[in-house]
């Protein structure tokens, strides 16, 4: 009997390694299908607030995880247990653009101890071309006693969940899933099938889905970083980079990309994971590597603004209240890591200030353990000289110019700086305001 068959009839478990914002929904997505699934995670604390119905990513709600039949633990050695296991641990970059690929080793040195044979470990963490097999498959068999295609199956699943997003979601978007062997992609194509509504999408080998990620999410990089350079130029020509792409949008072959701040753990990193990867076998990036220049350099820019705003405005930018809007790496998701906000608040630390910031989405705790940011409510919020409205939240998408305006200090609208990162309103109502503003 295939494991698949076994899953289905229980008579074998599927073991979910790290529960964050893509092993979560698929741990309880998985179990909505009847299977027995095991949720494991390093993280205690995490593993606790699941086990009291909490969901601190929000992306499946408390309902959902009170519901759900999902065995949270943080004891590694519940997965002997499972025969089928899923690998969606975080694969951040180092300062210098490296990748660091300590979560994954350090998952598949705990699958590789707890592993047991006839089992099948797939990947989804991002990770470069080559690596499942040059890195995770000998750690496997170095800490099992066992070997790859003789006595367990190793698959890589590219994650292709957007985080905050409600419209696609897991079950809707289709899946990458490749194999060591054919065996390999048969049974795995057939779990993913259960879950995934639209179906899935086998490739011949490991590295041909590993490139699959990072490619598509370099190619949105280089689209984003033409239009933050065009938003650059713009600025100096005194063109609304948003109306052009308004414009531009009418015809039936444009692409709709957006200037922004690019950060979370998708499109600001997978580029230098494919990079990474070129250089090795000697060849550097002539378009990926100055995209990520580009983005990267997006919230340093901002904050360069505000400052000429304020000195535009009469203010001296190291006395000025600044207050900014959102912190987490894009709207309406809680994930604050690689938020490209904190580089508009380095910047702007370096001439003195120190901002008020406001996010409604991310805790308290991570704000403070990511960045040392103490969070400000709203309703504290007064005095302010300069408004930066940095990401998109619902709560901010639903505020007027009047709201924000409550947020500044008694004086001529004049001596007011508004710096309207997203585009949330519109030049007629901005031009009208009174204040100094702009927007990228």
């Amino acid at each position: 009997m295939s494991l698949y068959k076994k899953l289905l009839n229980k008579e074998e478990n599927l073991a979910v390694v790290g529960l964050g914002y893509v092993g979560m929904p698929i741990a309880v997505t998985f179990a909505k299908k009847g299977l027995n699934v095991i949720g494991y995670d390093l993280n205690k604390e995490k593993i606790e607030l699941y086990k009291f119905g909490v969901d601190p990513t929000k992306e499946v709600g408390d309902e959902a995880i009170k519901n759900t039949t999902v065995l949270f633990t943080s004891d590694d050695t519940e997965l002997k247990n499972a025969k089928f296991i899923i690998v969606a641990v975080p694969t951040p970059v180092n300062t210098d653009h490296t990748p660091d690929l300590a979560p994954v080793i350090g998952a598949s040195e705990i699958v590789g101890r707890n592993l047991t044979r006839d089992s099948i470990v797939v990947y989804e963490s991002t990770v470069y071309p080559g690596c499942t097999e040059d890195v995770c498959i000998p750690i496997l068999e170095k800490q099992s006693g066992l070997k790859c295609g003789v006595d367990f199956k190793v698959g890589y699943s590219p994650e292709r969940v957007n985080p905050g997003d409600k419209v696609h979601r897991l079950e809707n978007i289709h899946k990458i899933v490749s194999g060591c062997d054919a065996e390999a992609v048969g049974e795995i194509k057939a779990v993913y099938d259960l879950i995934i509504e639209v179906g899935t999408y086998p490739v011949s080998n490991l590295r041909t889905a590993e490139a699959v990620k990072v490619v598509e999410n370099s190619q949105r990089d280089i689209n984003i970083a033409f239009m933050n350079e065009l938003a650059m130029v713009f600025d100096r020509m005194d063109i609304d980079t948003n109306e052009v792409v308004d414009g531009m949008n009418t015809k039936w072959n444009a692409l709709g990309f957006r200037p922004g701040l690019v950060g979370g753990h998708c499109i600001g990193v997978d580029p230098y994971y494919f990079t990474y990867e070129a250089e090795k076998l000697g060849y550097h990036s002539q378009i990926i590597l100055n995209g990520r220049i580009v983005n990267d350099s997006m919230g340093k820019y901002v904050a360069n603004t505000a400052i000429k705003k304020m000195i535009e405005a009469g203010q001296a930018p190291k006395k000025s209240k600044v207050v900014i809007l959102g912190l987490t790496f894009k709207e309406n998701c809680p994930d604050t890591r690689n938020s490209k906000v904190d580089d508009i608040i380095k910047r702007l630390n370096e001439y003195g200030i120190e901002p008020i910031v406001v996010e409604p989405w991310a805790s308290e705790r991570d704000a403070l353990y990511e960045y040392g940011i103490k969070l400000t409510k709203m309703e504290d919020v007064c005095d302010a000289d300069c408004v930066i409205v940095a990401v998109a939240h619902n709560e901010f998408k639903a505020m007027r110019l009047d709201d924000i305006k409550q947020l500044f200090k008694t004086g001529p609208d004049a001596e007011k700086v508004l710096i309207d990162v997203k585009g949330l309103f519109k030049i007629k109502e901005l031009k009208a305001s009174g204040m100094k503003w702009w927007r990228l």
